[in-house]
């Protein structure tokens, strides 16, 4: 695995013709004071892709999105959308629908009055705006509520309101900023389908922003993961899960153990690192890069990466099960495991169905076994 520049210039190499992007972000750098929010960031987004900018908050991605729309101007760098440059348009030039966080609809107005709010700003005939109306309130599922006031609808109604406002324009791009927060756990999950199915019949470029690690693998084409201004790491979700090419990537999507290690050598397309009181080997692209003998190293390694077995004399780790939580449809299995470097470590095993808390009850000494696919290895952090 090579390493990618903050900037992400190779993410331009992921889009195979200049024709297929929607958003292009060149060089971009935004400063709030003496804070530099985005750091010479470029992206390019395609033709009917549903792009997650993902993140803690903080990281510059509502930033980022508000440069795409034109409500934040950048001190240097450029913004195109379908190859014209915007950066100095303003947001009603630019052909956007945004859907906030809030839905920031109009207390005083019907539904229907909310939904063509846009198309009377543009000027749009009342029998087309009419038209256009019904379609987007039919294609959202509110037929039936049009001359309902914000405050009779609930919230998945109002955030439908927020996103039929935003579609019935006919938007060049979608963008979606943590629409989903104000809604239960279920309400969420149902949202999210409905949008995605949505987003693919019209095959409208969005861009969608979460600090959510689950809602950003369910519904993404591509994820962009930043930290400090910089995208860390763009790639489809199964990649980035299983191929992170930094450290913050690993750490940040999903959960993960990080157990300190030993470069031991080299073989004929495959490493070799000592962790714990045993050797494994692994494929060379699961090294960021080339080590020396005795180098010390991080081994990233998710929970379901991971399997209890009977402790035997090749077992590479081994350790006392302190505690099981039930998750539904898996287990997840704390092992209390030492280690020459670090003494001892608490270390997550995830298992399908209730057999671990059968076979390994808490008390109980287990061995340890790691998938070689599931490893990612890094330098150890300071």
């Amino acid at each position: 695995m090579n390493p990618v520049p903050s900037e992400l210039g190779p993410a331009a190499a992921n889009v195979a013709n200049v024709s297929d992007v929607a958003v292009s972000i060149e060089g971009v750098v935004k400063k709030y004071h003496d804070q530099t929010v985005l750091r010479d960031v470029s992206l390019k987004i395609r033709r009917g892709e549903f792009l997650t900018l993902l993140g803690p908050s903080g990281c510059g991605k509502t930033t980022l999105l508000n440069l795409i729309a034109g409500f934040a101007e950048a001190d240097s760098g450029e913004v195109f959308i379908e190859g014209r440059p915007v950066t100095s348009d303003p947001p009603h030039l630019r052909k956007i629908g945004l859907v906030f966080q809030n839905y920031a609809l109009f207390p005083h107005m019907t539904v229907e009055r909310n939904i063509g709010y846009g198309l009377r700003m543009q000027g749009v005939p009342t029998d087309e705006a009419a038209r256009r109306i019904r379609d987007a309130m039919a294609m959202v599922k509110l037929d039936g509520l049009g001359h309902r006031k914000p405050r009779e609808l609930s919230g998945g109604q109002q955030q439908r309101v927020a996103l039929a406002r935003a579609l019935v324009i006919q938007p060049k791009v979608l963008l979606l900023d943590e629409p989903f927060s104000a809604l239960d756990k279920s309400l969420r999950g149902s949202m999210q389908v409905e949008i995605r199915e949505i987003q693919r019949r019209l095959g409208l470029t969005t861009v969608f922003v979460t600090h959510d690690q689950g809602e950003a693998l369910a519904m993404s084409d591509r994820i962009a993961v930043m930290s400090a201004g910089v995208i860390r790491q763009i790639a489809p979700p199964a990649e980035l899960y299983q191929s992170p090419q930094d450290p913050f990537v690993a750490s940040f999507l999903g959960d993960v153990n990080i157990l300190p290690a030993h470069y031991h050598g080299k073989g004929a397309g495959d490493v070799q690192l000592r962790l714990g009181s045993g050797l494994i080997s692994l494929s060379q692209d699961r090294l960021v890069h080339a080590s020396h003998e005795g180098e010390r190293l991080d081994v990233y390694v998710r929970p379901e990466h991971l399997r209890l077995e009977n402790l035997h004399p090749a077992s590479v780790l081994s350790g006392t099960v302190v505690n099981h939580v039930f998750q539904g449809d898996h287990i997840n299995t704390f092992v209390d495991v030492d280690l020459p470097i670090t003494a001892r470590q608490i270390v997550t095993v995830r298992s399908p169905g209730l057999t671990a808390m059968r076979q390994w009850p808490i008390g109980s000494v287990a061995g340890l076994a790691l998938a070689p696919e599931g490893v990612s290895v890094f330098s150890p952090q300071p």
